[in-house]
């Protein structure tokens, strides 16, 4: 990877050019890195409207086709669809463990182990939810899960 750095004080912003063969993991990390300065969300809680910051947020979850942020303050209504919320969070942060929650790994407290391959995400908070059986596999890639120590 190279890395090049113009400054100049006839600059008026910083621009980020990222050129690459394909988006690999090492890029993913960069762009991620860079959203994240501007990843502020917006939800609401009766009239109000607060800005959320991504760390501050549990987990993203759909309720009767509403899409909420649960956070130590209480829930949130947001207007992005799950996807959206996806394509625009960190992914080595925020997970999909079902098809109606998204969860932040930094939040997570433990799993347990459900019935018929479910896994329970428990949060430091103290909420639970489920992992459906699809999205196990995929949790447990992310967090190199699946490693067994061979002798």
């Amino acid at each position: 990877m190279k890395i090049l750095i113009d400054i100049n004080e006839q600059y008026e912003e910083t621009e980020v050019t990222v050129r690459c063969k394909k988006v690999d993991r090492a890029s993913r990390k960069i762009l991620d890195a860079l959203e994240e300065e501007t990843n502020l969300l917006i939800g609401t809680s009766g009239e109000r409207q607060h800005i959320l910051k991504p760390d501050s947020i549990d987990f993203f979850y759909t309720e009767l086709e509403i899409v909420h942020a649960s956070t130590t303050n209480g829930d949130y209504k947001m207007k992005e669809k799950l996807y959206e919320l996806q394509d625009r969070l960190p992914s080595q942060q925020f997970i999909r463990i079902s098809k109606s929650v998204i969860a932040n790994l930094y939040h997570i407290s433990h799993f347990e182990p459900s019935f018929h391959g479910t896994v329970i995400v428990y949060f430091h908070s103290g909420r639970k939810e489920y992992a459906s059986r699809h999205y196990v596999r995929k949790i447990k890639k992310i967090l190199n899960m699946n490693r067994r120590n061979r002798s």
